[in-house]
């Protein structure tokens, strides 16, 4: 692997390089130089603790390993942060991050990348939240309930027996508040007794009784999953399981919307009515209509008057829904990262922040007696149910000034971390991908993983014990609590059905296929829409090695190259059709014109666009079992707008524009 590549006299500087107009907003900002906000700041802050894409570079651009193998790329690429860490976070940002907007005023807390009040709803970015409430809230709680049983199970006896003595103990003397407050104190302000108190075990080894257990998967392929299945890289199992956790909330919510009830089915053979039929659960549309009409009923809006005032409702409820979920996974986020602060965000500052806040009611907890807190506990619920006026506004004085300012949550620490590389002219790489499935084969267990308090064995469990419950097991994975559960969770088609999907499943692939030629010919004869969809369908195959300054796209339809010039004070994004870009370093770039530039300083809107619309792209993956290379819009602070097509690597693109100016953005 290179160096760096030097872009300097390879790309034209694009025409257009001076800002727009300054709106009268005095609060903008046009390059990361400026610090708009302390994400600026601390991108381009000097750190003790250096990783390689924060070393100055000579060249304009350094190439750190894009499109190379994990191997292959410098490690750490941000001090005091592996890899593998930062890559998680850039693979939940390139998931959660789909529409952002210039903000033009300060931000609450230093930070941008806040959620907007009135933020698009769609199906898509609500699974997205739900996603990140399990990987983040409910793992957590996973985490949280584990350590419960194992405290509780007298399994590792000498920690019971130091909590139990310590809370009897604070119990005789009326002390119980203060033992929890100093706990508290100590676990905020001193990482290392976390560890001491509450030793680390993989959340999938620990049984609901404390002990040993094989891990749902079969083996321990992972340490932070609840499955424990194998993965190829950090974080992409409790990534999966989230996936997962969705489709499996539908699939229920689907048999039960249609009835399904497997128990109560007649026994028949493959020759009856029922082995023809495909599983509605997996493809019918109105499922749940045909299931009233086939019990009689007459489920249409003439004779069923809530359908359409419950349908509204329901879906009228699903913004605020979505919003109060990526609202409450923000805090979680932000106590995480407080708690463990992750560079270049200050290691002490927050957490002796909330440590401080325990300190007072320590030394109230010293001088007040049981009547008093029982006098206090329940005027603080008659206050809670009571004095809604006063709550209110003081939530609103709150989400000014909260004790978490200046603490980011996932997407604004990301986002940091992308504008450190961009102001060290060394765009961070993007998250490896592997073809292969992962090993099913144990992951390796070290004291950071699974250990124990003092002289006691981790989970009061042998190594024989651990190895055998770690090793792979085919069978475990599709182990249920019943015959019931079984039948219920089974998609079965029968031999017939199973024919029909897959004559449905060529017809579809026909009609892609026709549809994609015929996308062809209407370009030719000039439809902007069918410009559009050109190309959104790789090639089997084709190679998506571009960036980091140039990216392979379309625009109206024509093949060409994205890339980004910044040797410029003002850095631009360009579009150019010129097929020798293919071969950067082979000829003269100043003979590469630019169809259109736009400062990047310049822009006020990006938003993540679909190649194919929702249905047809679910479509495609079916029946071309391919992908689809979706595009980006961007907006200018004039309006003007410019939509790129069939960008392979979109969310890298976008990522690289988001960090590279000096807005203060918002997510829509």
């Amino acid at each position: 692997m290179s160096g760096g590549v030097v872009y300097k006299d390879l790309l034209p500087l694009p025409k257009e390089t001076e800002v727009a107009e300054t709106p009268e907003n005095e609060d903008l900002a046009h390059t990361i130089r400026d610090q708009p906000t302390e994400s600026h700041a601390l991108a381009m802050a000097d750190h003790d603790e250096k990783g390689a894409a924060q070393v100055e570079h000579d060249e304009e651009v350094a190439n750190l390993g894009w499109n190379e193998p994990q191997h292959a790329v410098a490690n750490p690429l941000v001090g005091g942060l592996s890899n593998d860490e930062l890559w998680v976070l850039i693979r939940r940002f390139n998931k959660q991050m789909y529409h952002v907007k210039e903000y033009p005023y300060a931000v609450p807390g230093g930070l941008d990348l806040n959620i907007a009040d009135e933020e698009e709803f769609s199906p898509d970015k609500l699974r997205s939240n739900v996603e990140r409430l399990y990987m983040t809230i409910i793992i957590g709680l996973m985490g949280f309930g584990k350590q419960i049983v194992r405290l509780r199970s007298w399994r590792e006896t000498r920690r019971t027996a130091w909590f139990c003595t310590a809370y009897f103990a604070a119990w005789l003397l009326d002390c119980l508040v203060p033992l929890f407050s100093l706990t508290i104190i100590a676990l905020i302000a001193y990482p290392p007794c976390r560890a001491i108190l509450f030793p680390p075990a993989p959340l999938a080894l620990v049984s609901s009784s404390g002990s040993v257990q094989k891990p749902k998967a079969g083996v321990l392929g992972s340490h932070d999953s609840a499955t424990g299945a194998a993965e190829n890289h950090k974080g992409e199992a409790v990534e999966a399981e989230a996936s997962n956790f969705v489709n499996g909330i539908a699939s229920v919510a689907l048999s039960s919307a249609t009835g399904k009830h497997p128990q109560g089915e007649p026994r028949g053979d493959e020759d009856s009515p029922s082995s023809s039929i495909p599983d509605p659960t997996a493809i019918a549309t109105g499922a749940a209509n045909a299931k009233d009409r086939a019990a009689g009923a007459t489920p249409t809006d003439t004779h069923d008057k809530t359908k359409v005032p419950m349908e509204t409702a329901m879906w009228t409820k699903m913004r605020p829904i979505m919003h109060g979920i990526a609202d409450v996974t923000d805090t979680w986020e932000r106590f995480a990262n407080a708690l463990s602060p992750t560079p270049p965000f200050p290691r002490e500052t927050a957490r002796l922040r909330l440590a401080a806040l325990v300190v007072p009611a320590l030394l109230m907890s010293i001088f007040v007696s049981s009547y008093m807190f029982m006098k206090g506990v329940t005027f603080g619920a008659g206050f809670g149910f009571f004095g809604d006026p006063i709550i209110s506004r003081g939530l609103e004085i709150l989400n000014r000034n909260t004790i978490l300012k200046g603490v980011p949550t996932n997407a604004q620490l990301t986002l940091t971390l992308l504008r450190l590389g961009e102001a060290n002219k060394a765009p961070l790489p993007p998250p490896p991908q592997t073809a292969t499935a992962p090993p099913d084969q144990p992951a390796d267990l070290s004291d950071e993983h699974l250990r124990a308090t003092g002289a006691d064995w981790p989970l009061n469990a042998t190594q024989e014990e651990l190895d055998d419950a770690m090793s792979h097991d085919p069978t475990t994975a599709h182990e249920t609590g019943g015959s019931d559960i079984d039948a219920s969770k089974t998609t079965k088609h029968g031999k017939k059905g199973s024919r029909v999907l897959g004559f449905f499943k060529s017809t579809a692939k026909a009609a892609v296929e026709t549809s994609i030629g015929a996308d062809r010919l209407k370009a030719k004869a000039g439809s902007g829409h069918a410009k559009n969809r050109l190309g959104v369908i790789p090639k089997p195959n084709e190679p998506k090695i571009s960036g980091p300054v140039d990216f392979k796209c379309r625009y109206k339809g024509n093949k060409g190259h994205t890339y980004i010039s910044t040797k410029a004070t003002i850095p631009c994004v360009a579009f150019s059709s010129d097929s020798s870009i293919e071969k950067i370093g082979s000829v003269d770039r100043e003979d590469l014109h630019a169809v259109w530039s736009i400062p990047v300083g310049d822009i006020k809107e990006l938003k993540k666009i679909g190649g194919f619309g929702w249905k047809a792209k679910l479509v495609v993956g079916w029946a071309l079992d391919s992908e689809v290379a979706d595009g980006l819009e961007i907006v200018n602070r004039k309006g003007e707008t410019w939509r790129i097509t069939a960008c392979p690597l979109r969310d890298e693109l976008f990522n690289r524009l988001i960090a590279l100016g000096g807005q203060k953005w918002e997510s829509w």
